[in-house]
């Protein structure tokens, strides 16, 4: 989920969620409990005659997994179908990518603020939900003390998103801008940018108006905040906003107000030591960015302006 320490908005068109509707309009979100086993999402047994199976270290290589932290209640980025396989940007991307590197994906289900933690431990090998590469994650630092907090990780970057405000269908309160929410509730996804944002502007705020900030284990819960009338806004990056918009109630439940804000890069998380495996995933990301295969993905989801020409790694702010 997007994060950045300066906020401003983006001059890229908005990502369009008319595509991802076209695709998955029929698929439900449905939700799981924390740190469970998601359904596989891979490209297969491993393979030592896929194109780049001998970047790869050993162990995973052998293995022909790799393990997945992710926080799959973020549609259409990443989510449940009503069979219960994780679908999705991500989900379609690490398929892509393992037909490269010879090995399966097995995504994980976790809450957003505990992958990185997860990814130290050892129990995932990378983290790749929607996370923002930022300096903060990168160093560890703890972006509201200010202080390191642990080890940072690498990233590998694969898109570029925003962040957006929705409201009620025609009772978004003249909202229109972060600072209009003074005196207002917001449900926010913890852990994101979005509490983030919450936080600093809510600084800004006149006595008596600070912005009531109701930050939820995952998206789903904030969106049935909202939805409910518990709170006056909400706020996620803007692919997951914008198919919030389309898909809940047929369209009836939410609009988007006011533009989307910290553009800023998507990464994949791997642990600072795992420099073979970082390595081996940008140019199996190079791979499917030339062969045409990442564009045919964004393009399903409706994602297709948040591309980028070439992976990086530490590319965000």
């Amino acid at each position: 989920m997007t994060a950045s320490s300066t906020r401003r908005t983006t001059a890229r068109s908005r990502i369009a969620a008319a595509g991802a509707i076209a695709v998955a309009g029929t698929l439900l979100l449905t939700g799981c409990g924390d740190q469970t086993k998601a359904k596989d999402s891979g490209s297969g047994s491993a393979s030592s005659t896929a194109p780049l199976a001998k970047l790869l270290p050993s162990d995973i290589r052998d293995k022909g997994e790799i393990k997945v932290g992710s926080d799959i209640h973020y549609a259409p980025v990443e989510f449940k179908d009503s069979s219960g396989k994780v679908v999705g940007i991500d989900p379609d991307l690490a398929t892509a990518l393992g037909d490269q590197l010879g090995v399966k994906f097995s995504f994980e289900d976790g809450t957003f603020d505990g992958l990185l933690t997860g990814l130290r431990s050892g129990r995932f090998n990378m983290a790749m939900s929607a996370m923002t590469d930022n300096k903060n994650r990168q160093e560890g630092v703890d972006p509201d003390t200010g202080k390191k907090v642990g080890e940072g990780v690498d990233f590998v970057d694969y898109l570029t998103a925003g962040v957006s405000i929705y409201t009620r269908k025609g009772e978004t309160k003249g909202i229109t801008d972060w600072s209009d929410l003074c005196g207002k509730k917001l449900a926010v996804q913890r852990g994101t940018v979005s509490e983030d944002l919450a936080k600093q502007e809510t600084k800004k705020c006149p006595a008596g108006k600070k912005i009531s900030i109701e930050p939820f284990d995952d998206d789903q819960q904030s969106q049935t905040r909202l939805r409910s009338g518990g709170v006056d806004a909400a706020s996620s990056d803007f692919p997951v906003a914008a198919y919030a918009v389309k898909t809940s109630g047929g369209g009836k439940d939410f609009e988007v107000v006011g533009d989307q804000v910290e553009a800023a890069p998507y990464g994949i998380a791997v642990a600072k030591k795992d420099t073979q495996l970082r390595d081996a995933l940008k140019a199996a990301l190079n791979a499917i960015i030339k062969n045409g295969e990442y564009a045919k993905i964004l393009q399903k989801w409706g994602a297709q302006d948040g591309a980028v020409k070439e992976a990086a790694i530490n590319g965000g702010k």
